[in-house]
Formats: structure tokens, C-alpha cells, sequence
């Protein structure tokens, strides 16, 4: 009776191991920039308070030389409002090739932007080509896809305040859009002296995925603030995008 006891016990706690065990792992990149710094701790707690919660492992840092080790250890590569061209080429090689093995990537605010033609393989995994954008401003975001993860914790019409960044397509690349703004809820031609910009009208997506061959991108351009990374609606947008591109799963039929 003893033995058996011993045995259950061990059981219950192989078991135990078993379901504390992580599900998937990501890797964060996260570089500031002259204006994206100060959300750098504050989304590195927050998504440590994710990964307990939905039981995923990750590596965050601001260091590309993490691009120099093995990718393959992860299901998700996310450049949180890093400057893409920050990485050198034998690092954007290496990022490539984790995406033709089938490696997967996340791309949040800032890192949407790169200068044109200095990465084109990049720029075409982003699906869109940031232009312009206004000053920051509260506006209303529609959900259009209500069946994608990454709109799963928002209202059919959230008010949030950003940069509302405003895009051309010079690749013609087939995207999904989650979220549109409305561009009646804010002014899209307020912008700095010297600059000027239209907005994009009715069509106006500020998330969206689509996929590269066998791997999935997700793609939205909010988090400019630092305080964003607080936010729990805003947070849910983020692990929406973290699970389906880690994953594949969530996305309704």
C-alpha cells in the first residue's frame, strides 16, 4: 500500500510538472529609438505577467546580437517597436531564414517603419508601407475581423489614442485586416508644420495578418506610449496576436 501511495504521489507530481510546463516560446526585440523608450520596462513586466498567466516562455531584450543565436528555439519572433534596419545584414539573413524555415512574426508600431528599399524583404512582410502620420490622437478603432484572437478582448468600436499611421501598398500584398480606424474620429491632416497627410479614408486598417508562405505575420500599428503597455484591452490585443502567431490557433471558423 505504501508503494502505491509513493507511486500516485510521484504521479501527482510528474503531472503537476508537466502542466507548469510552457507551452511555446518567444523571442521580443526590443530597441529603443529616439521616440520608443520608455515603454521598454513597462511592456517587458507586462508580458512577463502574460507569459505566467497563458504559460508561454520568452526572451526580451533591446540586443540584436540575440539574432546570432539559434531562432529556431522559437515559435514567434516579435520586433516591438524596434527599428528594423537597426540589424546588421548577417542578422537580417539570419531572420529570414527562420522565416523560410517557417518561423513566425509579430511587428508592433515603430518597427512598421523603414526607410524605403533599405530591406524590401522586410518591408513586404509587413504587408503596408508606412507614409505619414498625424500627432497622436484619440480615435475610434472598428473591429473587422471579430473571429481573429487579436480582437477577442475589444469592443466593436474601441476608443484608443496613437498615432494613426497612414499607409500606401507598394508591393500589392493581400492582407486581413483586424482594425480599422475611423477617420471621422480624429483629424488626420493635423500634423507638424511642414508636413501634410489626407488620412486613407473608409479603408483604413491599423492591424491585420496574412501570411508568407508557410509562416504567420501579425501586424498592428499601435503602442506608441509607453502607458499603453499597461492598458488591458490593449494588452489583450497583444496576446491575441502572440497566441495565433505562436500558435495558429484561436482564429474562429
Amino acid at each position: 500500500m505504501k508503494k502505491i501511495l509513493l507511486a500516485v504521489l510521484a504521479g501527482v507530481v510528474m503531472m503537476s510538472s508537466a502542466w507548469a510546463d510552457t507551452q511555446y516560446k518567444i523571442l521580443v526585440l526590443a530597441m529603443p529609438s529616439k521616440y520608443h523608450y520608455e515603454y521598454i520596462p513597462v511592456a517587458r513586466d507586462s508580458f512577463e505577467k502574460l507569459g505566467k498567466l497563458h504559460a508561454f516562455d520568452m526572451t526580451y531584450t533591446n540586443k540584436p546580437e540575440v539574432f546570432d543565436g539559434d531562432l529556431s528555439q522559437y515559435a514567434a519572433v516579435m520586433f516591438l517597436n524596434t527599428p528594423p534596419e537597426e540589424l546588421n545584414e548577417a542578422r537580417r539573413k539570419k531572420f529570414e531564414d527562420y522565416m523560410k524555415a517557417g518561423g513566425n512574426a509579430m511587428l508592433v508600431h515603430r518597427s512598421l517603419i523603414i526607410p524605403p528599399n533599405t530591406w524590401p524583404w522586410f518591408e513586404k512582410l509587413i504587408g503596408r508601407h508606412v507614409g505619414t502620420h498625424p500627432m497622436l490622437q484619440t480615435g475610434v478603432a472598428d473591429v473587422v475581423d471579430k473571429k481573429f484572437p487579436a480582437a477577442f478582448g475589444l469592443p466593436d468600436h474601441w476608443i484608443w489614442s496613437d498615432e494613426w499611421y497612414v499607409f500606401d501598398d507598394p508591393y500589392k500584398i493581400s492582407i486581413n485586416p483586424v482594425l480599422n480606424v475611423d477617420e471621422s474620429s480624429y483629424d488626420p491632416t493635423k500634423i507638424w508644420p511642414g508636413q501634410v497627410s489626407h488620412g486613407m479614408g473608409k479603408d483604413h486598417p491599423v492591424s491585420w495578418y496574412h501570411y508568407v508562405d508557410k509562416s504567420r505575420v501579425f501586424v498592428t500599428a499601435l503602442g506608441h506610449d509607453g502607458n499603453m503597455y499597461k492598458d488591458p484591452q490593449y494588452l489583450a490585443h497583444l496576446m491575441g496576436g502572440i497566441w495565433w502567431t505562436a500558435t495558429g490557433k484561436g482564429v474562429k471558423p
